[in-house]
C-alpha cells in the first residue's frame, strides 16, 4: 500500500476542523529549560458518506522544531456501516515516520446473534494478518457467559477466554496449551474481592470503601509480597491515591480535574531513593 503526501495533507486539513486537545507531559531525564516538556496535539473530526460513518484524526508534537516532518506522529481514519445485520468497522493507523505501512483493524458485530469478530493486520507491501478472535455471548439464568477464542498468528499463539458475570460475581478463565489463569471478582456491600490464580502465582486483593471519601485496598501474593493502596477523594473530579510496596516503592497519583501528577519514589528499606515526577494536563479548545 502506497500513501501519498498529498493524501496525508488532506487528512490533516480535515482533522484540523475538529476541536483539538492538548496534552502536556514531562519526559524522563534531565533537560535544560522547557525541553523536558512533551506537549502533544490531537484532532478528531467526523462526517458521513451515504450510509458510511467516517471519522479521522491526527496526533502531532507541539514542540518548536525546524524539521516540520517530525511534527505529525500518527494519522488514523475509520469507516463504519451496517451490512445485512452486521455492524462493520474498519480502521487504519499510520505512523508518520513510516508511511509505507499501516495498522488495520476490522471489526464485525451482530447484536441479534450476540457474536462478534475482530482482525488485526498490517498493510504495506503485503497484507499480513496478525491476530484474529471471535466472541460469542450467552444469557443463562440471569448470568452472562462469553466464549472468546483468540489466535495470534504473528507469534503462533492461541488461547480461549471464558467469562461469567451475574452482577456481583465475575469470573474470567484464560486457557492455552501452556498456561491457565483464572480471575474472580466479587462485590458485596462496600467490599470488592479479587482473586487471581495461575500456575506461577496467586494473588488476593481486598478493596474496602471505608466512607464516601476513603478507600483502602491491600494486596498479597503467594510469595508474601504485599502492597497497600489508599484513595482519598478531595472533591469533584479530584482524588489522591497512594500505593505502598514495602522495600520497593511509594507511588502517589494526584488527579485534579484535567491535571494528573504521578510521583514514584523507590524504597530501600525505609530510605527513599529519590523521586520520579510526571505531570500531565488535558486542554480542550
Amino acid at each position: 500500500m502506497k500513501i501519498h503526501f498529498a493524501a496525508l495533507l488532506s487528512v490533516l486539513g480535515l482533522a484540523a476542523a475538529g476541536r483539538p486537545q492538548l496534552s502536556i507531559s514531562v519526559r524522563d531525564g534531565k533537560f535544560d529549560g522547557l525541553d523536558g516538556l512533551d506537549p502533544t496535539l490531537r484532532w478528531e473530526a467526523s462526517s458521513n458518506a451515504g450510509d458510511v460513518e467516517l471519522s479521522y484524526g491526527v496526533e502531532a508534537a507541539a514542540r518548536p522544531t525546524t524539521d516540520i516532518a517530525s511534527l505529525p506522529r500518527s494519522v488514523w481514519g475509520q469507516a463504519r456501516t451496517d451490512v445485512s445485520g452486521w455492524g462493520v468497522t474498519a480502521r487504519a493507523d499510520v505512523n508518520c515516520q513510516d508511511l509505507n505501512s499501516a495498522d488495520v483493524n476490522l471489526d464485525a458485530n451482530n447484536e441479534d446473534n450476540d457474536i462478534s469478530f475482530k482482525m488485526v493486520a498490517r498493510a504495506g507491501g503485503d497484507f499480513n494478518i496478525r491476530r484474529v478472535e471471535a466472541t460469542k455471548g450467552l444469557d443463562i439464568n440471569g448470568a452472562r457467559v462469553t466464549v472468546n477464542p483468540r489466535f495470534n498468528i504473528e507469534d503462533d499463539e492461541r488461547d480461549v477466554v471464558i467469562g461469567y458475570d451475574n452482577g456481583d460475581t465475575n469470573v474470567r478463565l484464560t486457557a492455552s496449551t501452556d498456561n491457565q489463569e483464572v480471575e474472580i471478582n466479587h462485590h458485596t456491600g462496600k467490599t470488592d474481592i479479587r482473586l487471581t490464580a495461575s500456575a506461577d502465582n496467586q494473588e488476593v486483593r481486598v478493596s474496602q470503601q471505608i466512607d464516601d471519601d476513603n478507600r483502602v485496598a491491600p494486596t498479597i501474593n503467594r510469595n508474601g509480597d504485599m502492597s497497600v493502596e489508599w484513595e482519598r477523594r478531595l472533591g469533584d473530579d479530584s482524588s489522591l491515591t497512594a500505593t505502598l510496596k514495602p522495600n520497593d516503592s511509594i507511588d502517589v497519583e494526584w488527579r485534579d480535574d484535567a491535571w494528573t501528577a504521578n510521583v514514584n519514589m523507590p524504597l530501600d528499606g525505609t530510605n527513599i531513593e529519590g523521586a520520579n515526577v510526571s505531570i500531565k494536563r488535558d486542554v480542550n479548545f
